[in-house]
């Protein structure tokens, strides 16, 4: 049994966003129920109603929590690739980030969750990615980066070094980051 916790909102309310952020992406949304998310969390189920409303607010809170698109958008635009491609093949894998990607993921098929993901996907993703490209074909462009990034995420779940030595790896990076730049920088 879980010890009870000390009152204390802000660290409740922690508590139960790292157990669901946990829960949902080793589960999924539709096998992920409140009563497990409240036990992980040391608190009463009550208490996720009180502070979120229920699983589909607790859902959306845990997906605009996550890492977003801004730290990539930070920075000289001619290295947008270099920086993306060294993130997505060379550097240790960062767990938020690549549990963002397993809620999405594994939550996309339950109709309540894939609404809520597609809001996030929008305000988190494509909005501000689309303005930062510009131009008439920015949302394009957009998809076409999410296209990538996301493929190269999911090799990289699948097989974390792609199975690739050091020097193929570092080959990979270099064509991975020429793609992304092609996006970034013209028409399609």
């Amino acid at each position: 049994m879980t010890p009870a916790r000390t009152r204390n909102a802000a660290a409740t309310r922690t508590a139960i966003l790292e157990a669901a952020r946990k829960r949902f992406a080793h589960e999924g949304y539709d096998q992920t129920g409140v009563r497990e998310i409240a036990s992980d969390a040391g608190v009463d189920a009550a208490l996720i109603s009180r502070y979120f409303g229920g699983k589909e607010e607790l859902f959306g809170e845990v997906l605009s929590c996550a890492p977003n698109i801004a730290e990539f958008l930070d920075g000289d635009r001619d290295s947008f690739g270099v920086r993306v491609a060294q993130m997505l093949a060379v550097e240790p894998m960062r767990e938020e980030k690549f549990e963002l990607f397993l809620i999405m993921l594994r939550s996309a098929s339950s109709p309540k969750a894939a609404e809520a993901i597609r809001r996030h996907s929008h305000d988190a993703f494509y909005q501000p990615l689309e303005t930062w490209l510009g131009g008439d074909d920015a949302a394009v462009r957009a998809r076409l980066l999410s296209c990538v990034m996301m493929g190269a995420t999911m090799n990289r779940v699948i097989y974390e070094d792609y199975l690739l030595d050091s020097q193929q790896r570092q080959e990979l990076c270099e064509a991975l980051a020429r793609t992304l730049d092609n996006y970034v920088s013209g028409p399609v």
